[in-house]
């Protein structure tokens, strides 16, 4: 039974009116799972140790300073701050270092984290794009360095590219990054051509107006470098704004084709396990239905 993670901290975080990484984004994301058999757990808060290893303690402490006692303050045009938010930002880091502690000590061998602010545009001193904390790498990192795991791939198919993640991964030779987003799209990072300090990051850029089948053909390429790696575990970072409903991009992907693509992620993974986190998606319907599939998928008990 696949274990889900989550908690109401992340209807504390607070966005303006009209912002698109809104409240009900959490809602809608648990009502589509709402009839599932699955794990429920509560997410715990981040320990400092973890998001050390991927933000400094003057990044950590600044941000923490910048939470406003009431109202909302913009660290960028895109990135807010609640009273909320760092708890919701802690919780979701939180949750997916938990996450990986389940699955690696044998409790299940899928986790889902539905938590937010999503967390893979936060570069290692820079919140953007609506992340404060970089969740996806920070979990690789605990998998690697209080695990003592040698090889972790985490895949992104946010429509938008991951450049947080890839920032914070970019010299780390143990870990497998790999993305497919819309280019040109904010925020303009994830060409081919960069590859990491090792080799080890894979971009594949997808043009606009592209649909499932350009989307397919592309983790099938993913595919063969992930199984050359030959992780011990895979994270995923779930991202639903590909979808041809969402009102931020213009990618044209189905529901359909968050469950296939998280098959052959599944299928290509063998024995390790995964570990999935919520980053985008900004249709509420869209992001209820395609979450749905991409954990039905994740169990094994999707169409």
């Amino acid at each position: 039974m696949t274990i889900l993670y989550t908690h109401s901290a992340s209807e504390r975080h607070l966005t303006p009116s009209g912002h698109p990484e809104q409240v009900a984004r959490h809602k809608a994301v648990l009502d589509g799972l709402a009839d599932l058999k699955l794990d429920r757990r509560e997410a715990p808060l981040a320990a400092e140790a973890d998001m050390l290893r991927c933000h400094p303690e003057r990044y950590l402490a600044r941000l923490k300073a910048a939470v406003p006692a009431q109202g909302q303050v913009a660290l960028d045009p895109d990135t807010w701050l609640s009273p909320g938010s760092m708890e919701a930002a802690m919780r979701a880091v939180g949750a997916a270092c938990a996450a990986v502690d389940a699955v690696l000590g044998g409790e299940d061998s899928r986790a889902f984290v539905a938590m937010r602010p999503p967390g893979h545009h936060a570069e290692r001193e820079t919140p953007m794009g609506f992340c404060l904390l970089g969740t996806a790498a920070i979990a690789a990192m605990r998998a690697l360095d209080h695990h003592g795991l040698d090889r972790v791939a985490v895949l992104d198919f946010d429509v938008h590219h991951g450049n947080g993640t890839q920032d914070l991964l970019w010299d780390e030779s143990r870990a497998f990054f790999a993305s497919t987003h819309q280019m040109p799209l904010y925020p303009g990072t994830g060409r081919a051509s960069e590859t990491g300090a090792h080799g080890q990051v894979m971009n594949v850029p997808l043009p606009p107006g592209s649909g499932g089948a350009q989307a397919r053909a592309a983790w099938r390429q993913i595919m063969d470098r992930l199984q050359a790696h030959a992780p011990q575990l895979v994270i995923i970072s779930a991202g639903f704004d590909a979808h041809a409903a969402d009102p931020l991009a213009a990618l044209e992907w189905e529901d359909d084709d968050f469950a296939a693509i998280t098959r052959m992620i599944c299928d290509a993974a063998g024995a390790a396990p995964v570990v999935s986190v919520l980053e985008g998606g900004y249709d509420l319907a869209a992001l209820g239905r395609s979450a749905r599939a991409h954990v039905t998928a994740l169990e094994g008990t999707g169409p």
